[in-house]
């Protein structure tokens, strides 16, 4: 049993939960040129935990390694080193897939089905019988957002993008899985898609369900995940709680000119310096902060209660590493 913290939460508010995905040094390197005699690294040596019940956000660049490695964590391809276990099983293990839900970020669908069909057709992969999928697949529409006339009439090859991201969710949540995999969920939805995603993703979340999805909308990762992790050119930069990696909700945004490196080391967060101005954040109660800039002879310029977006932070760790590769 190990300890995670809750969204947005204090450090001090320790849930227990089981860890219900484990890898260790996990990688993968693939061989390519004309004699196979050069090797690219997809995924550097990975250690992660996800623990159960707690929505997970994989972020990083394009071609970061993001869909290999859930690839590797549902077993469709094989590591070069290193180990991984979902439901203290080997990852790819026949027993567990029942209890699994998978949405590709590129599926390929039989067109020629209608989205009934295709969810009947995904319930028999599964041996669901038809006295429950019957009940369960007129919910799972209305859930997602597609209308049960278009899934009885329309074939899929006349779907839209958004429709067809919507007919993969559901067709992910079919056999009433434990944990689901979700890469790239909003790829191809508009404003209102992505909120009714987002709602169904929050819904499984309080169902108890354990969500693991790669994506590049970080403003819904924000609002969705317990915890993150970013990849960058197959090398896992950083992972954790969005408390510790953005500081509490009550974070102030603080500039100004002047003043102790030293000190201002001590105060701030991600403190960075630019035109002769620093700027950080910083946590908690200014009222000390603000004695201690006069005491060395600085002046704050902004004091504005904000905490590091996301995306601004994303921005700044992959800058980070690429200017400093050496100090990953």
């Amino acid at each position: 049993m190990d300890t995670v913290f809750p969204a947005g939460a204090n450090p001090s508010a320790i849930v227990h939960r089981p860890v219900i995905v484990k890898t260790q040094d996990l990688s993968k390197t693939y061989r390519t040129g004309f004699w196979l005699n050069q090797q690219i690294a997809s995924l550097k040596p990975c250690s992660l935990e996800i623990y159960q019940g707690e929505t997970f956000g994989l972020l990083g660049p394009n071609g970061a390694g993001k869909t290999t490695l859930l690839k590797l964590l549902l077993g469709i391809i094989r590591p070069s080193s290193g180990s991984a276990h979902l439901l203290n099983q080997p990852a790819g293990d026949q027993t567990i897939k029942q209890q699994i839900g998978y949405l590709p970020e590129n599926a390929y669908f039989y067109d020629y089905l209608t989205g009934w069909e295709f969810l009947t057709y995904s319930a028999g992969l599964f041996n669901i019988p038809a006295s429950i999928y019957k009940e369960r697949i007129p919910d799972l529409l209305d859930r997602v957002g597609l209308s049960r006339h278009a899934a009885i009439k329309k074939q899929l090859r006349q779907y839209s993008k958004g429709m067809l991201q919507r007919i993969g969710l559901a067709q992910a949540l079919i056999n009433d899985p434990d944990i689901i995999f979700l890469d790239e969920p909003m790829s191809g939805l508009d404003p209102t898609g992505r909120y009714q995603v987002r709602e169904v993703i929050l819904s499984l979340k309080d169902e108890g369900k354990t969500i693991f999805f790669n994506s590049h909308i970080l403003a819904d990762v924000e609002v969705i995940c317990d915890r993150i992790a970013i990849l960058d050119e197959g090398e896992l930069v950083c992972q954790g709680s969005l408390y510790e990696l953005l500081g509490s909700p009550d974070t102030y945004f603080v500039k100004g000119q002047g003043g102790s490196l030293d000190v201002l080391k001590k105060w701030l967060q991600n403190l960075t310096f630019e035109g002769g101005y620093w700027q950080g954040y910083l946590p908690g109660n200014p009222n000390d902060f603000l004695a201690s800039v006069n005491l060395m002879n600085g002046r704050l310029i902004t004091l504005d209660l904000r905490r590091l977006s996301l995306e601004e932070f994303f921005i700044q760790q992959i800058n980070q590493r690429r200017t400093n590769p050496n100090k990953h």
